[in-house]
C-alpha cells in the first residue's frame, strides 16, 4: 500500500483528481487529495495575502493531522513549488516527490521559483489573482473538450498571484529526495527537449503523456498508471 497526496495546480481543486483517484484506491492505496487555500472549495478562504507559505502549510497540515509516513508527494503545474518546499520541511516523510508537468527546482540555496504569469495575459497593478479564461485552456490544454471542458469550467477558481511570484529556498535537506516526473507533449514545453536536458539534467525516472496540461483530466487512465509505475 502506497500513500499518495496530490495537489492541484493553477485554477483547480481536489475535485481534478476525481478521475483518478478511484483507479489508484482501486489498487490497494490510500489518496488524499488537497485542494490549497483560496481555490476549489476553499476559494472563500482568498485574501491579498494568501501565497506559497500558505499553500505549504495546507499540504504539511494534511500529512501531519491525518498522520501519514512514506508518502509519495504529487504536484501539478506550479504546484512543483509547494511539493518540493514540503518534502525539503519533512523529508523523512516523503517516499517520492512526483512532478507532474511542472518546471523543476534546483538544488540551490537561493531563492528560485518565482515568475510572473503574464503569460495568461497582461497583470494591471494590484491585481491579486488571474481567471481560467478560454485562452487559458486553448494555450495549454486545448484538448480538454465536450463535457470534461463544461466540468473544468463550472468548478475552476481564480488563481491567487502570489502563488507564481513568491520564491521558494530550498534546504540541503531537498536534495537527498527521490524525485519523478511526468512531462506532457501539448502543454506548451518541446518535451524531446526536456528530455535531452536544455533545461537541466533530469533526476530520476520519467513517463510522457500524449496530452495538454491536465491529463488527469483527459488521459485518466495513463495517468493513474504512469503514477502508480513511477511509485513503485
Amino acid at each position: 500500500m502506497t500513500t499518495f497526496v496530490m495537489v492541484p495546480g493553477a485554477w483547480l481543486g481536489s475535485w481534478v483528481w476525481k478521475k483518478i483517484t478511484p483507479q489508484i484506491e482501486s489498487a490497494g492505496n490510500l489518496v488524499y487529495p488537497v485542494t490549497l487555500t483560496g481555490m476549489g472549495e476553499r476559494v472563500h478562504l482568498f485574501s491579498p495575502q494568501v501565497g506559497i507559505e500558505t499553500a505549504v502549510m495546507d499540504v504539511l497540515n494534511v500529512i501531519k493531522y491525518n498522520q501519514l509516513e512514506d508518502v509519495v508527494l504529487v504536484g501539478h503545474s506550479f504546484a512543483a513549488k509547494v511539493i518540493a518546499s514540503v518534502g525539503d520541511k519533512i523529508p523523512d516523510k516523503i517516499r517520492l516527490l512526483l512532478y507532474l508537468d511542472t518546471f523543476r527546482p534546483e538544488k540551490v540555496r537561493t531563492p528560485q521559483m518565482s515568475f510572473q504569469p503574464d503569460e495568461f495575459g497582461k497583470l494591471e497593478p494590484g491585481q491579486t489573482t488571474i481567471r481560467f479564461t478560454e485562452d487559458v485552456l486553448k494555450m495549454i490544454g486545448e484538448d480538454v473538450a465536450g463535457a470534461d471542458k463544461e466540468w473544468m469550467f463550472s468548478l475552476s477558481t481564480p488563481w491567487p498571484v502570489k502563488y507564481a511570484t513568491d520564491p521558494i529556498v530550498l534546504s540541503e535537506k531537498y536534495d537527498g529526495l527521490k524525485t519523478a516526473h511526468i512531462f506532457c507533449t501539448k502543454s506548451g514545453s518541446d518535451v524531446n527537449e526536456l528530455i535531452a536536458g536544455k533545461w537541466g539534467k533530469i533526476e530520476g525516472e520519467y513517463k510522457i503523456i500524449d496530452s495538454g496540461h491536465f491529463p488527469m483530466i483527459t488521459k485518466p487512465e495513463e495517468t493513474a498508471r504512469a503514477i502508480l509505475d513511477l511509485s513503485k
